[in-house]
C-alpha cells in the first residue's frame, strides 16, 4: 500500500533543513532548482513547525526535491513528519 501523497503545505522547517542537508545542497542550489528566491528558502528554514511559504512556493520546493529522489512524509499514527531518499 502506497503512502498518501504529501501535501507541500505541510512542509516543516525541520524537513526543509534536513532535505537540503541530505541532498548536499546550499540554499542557493535549492532556490535555483525550485525557481524561488534564496531569501524565501532561508526565511522558511527559520520557522518553527510549518514553513511560512505560500502554497505555490512550497509546491515548487517539494517538487524540486522529489525530482531528485527525495520523498516527504506527513505526520501519521506511526510518527512525525519525515523524508526518505530513494536512490
Amino acid at each position: 500500500m502506497a503512502p498518501p501523497k504529501f501535501d507541500p503545505i505541510e512542509l516543516t522547517a525541520a524537513q526543509l533543513r534536513a532535505a537540503r542537508q541530505l541532498m548536499g545542497w546550499h540554499a542557493t542550489d535549492l532556490a535555483d532548482k525550485a525557481g524561488v528566491g534564496v531569501a524565501t528558502i532561508r526565511r522558511a528554514e527559520l520557522c518553527q513547525g510549518r514553513t511560512d511559504m505560500k502554497p505555490e512556493t512550497a509546491e515548487k520546493v517539494v517538487r524540486a526535491f522529489e525530482k531528485h529522489g527525495l520523498r516527504f512524509y506527513g505526520a501519521d499514527r506511526q510518527g512525525g513528519p519525515g523524508l526518505r531518499l530513494k536512490r
